[in-house]
């Protein structure tokens, strides 16, 4: 179980994306201000993936990654810096698995299982999404989902997923 105390490190991974625009000029201004965020030290970003959107799938492909942290930040701050981080970077709430500028999304904090109104960690969907999946299992092959207790590298290759997902160039900050 996971211990939130004051001032304590942990590792975090974010879920980044965007499918409009200059994708790649997004994910890169929202590492960038991740990255220069007080109480958050970036540790290893993944490739960045050209993938087939999930969801609402009559849009353009998405390019998807992922970024590990290490932060003291409690869960909901850091949603909410993530959210700010969005919208410095342009995010415009449309539809639901829609279109969008920059995504963050928190997919694991430490071992810890949180669910409230607002935010659920680990991520509900990740298991299920060779987009997140894929950039995960790149530099965090052998973490242990902290619910299903597999590691990234085994649900990746038991996944049924079948949409596209495409090692397209490595990260660049």
């Amino acid at each position: 179980m996971l211990l939130l105390t004051a001032n304590s490190m942990h590792l975090v991974y974010i879920g980044f994306g965007s499918n409009i625009g200059d994708r790649l000029e997004h994910i890169q201004d929202a590492i960038h201000a991740l990255a220069e965020t007080e109480g958050i030290t970036l540790q290893k970003i993944s490739s960045v993936y050209q993938t087939d959107p999930v969801g609402y799938e009559t849009q353009a492909q998405f390019l998807n990654g992922v970024a590990a942290i290490q932060t003291h930040l409690p869960p909901l701050s850091l949603l909410r810096t993530l959210k700010d981080i969005e919208a410095s970077v342009g995010r415009q709430h449309r539809i639901r698995w829609g279109p969008r500028e920059i995504d963050l999304d928190i997919l694991i904090y430490g071992d810890l299982c949180l669910q409230t109104e607002k935010l659920v960690i680990p991520h509900p969907e990740m298991h299920l999404r060779r987009f997140v999946l894929a950039p995960l299992a790149e530099i965090a092959p052998d973490f242990v989902h902290p619910v299903l207790k597999e590691t990234v590298q085994i649900l990746l290759e038991r996944l049924e997923d079948d949409k596209s997902v495409v090692k397209k160039e490595d990260f660049v900050l």
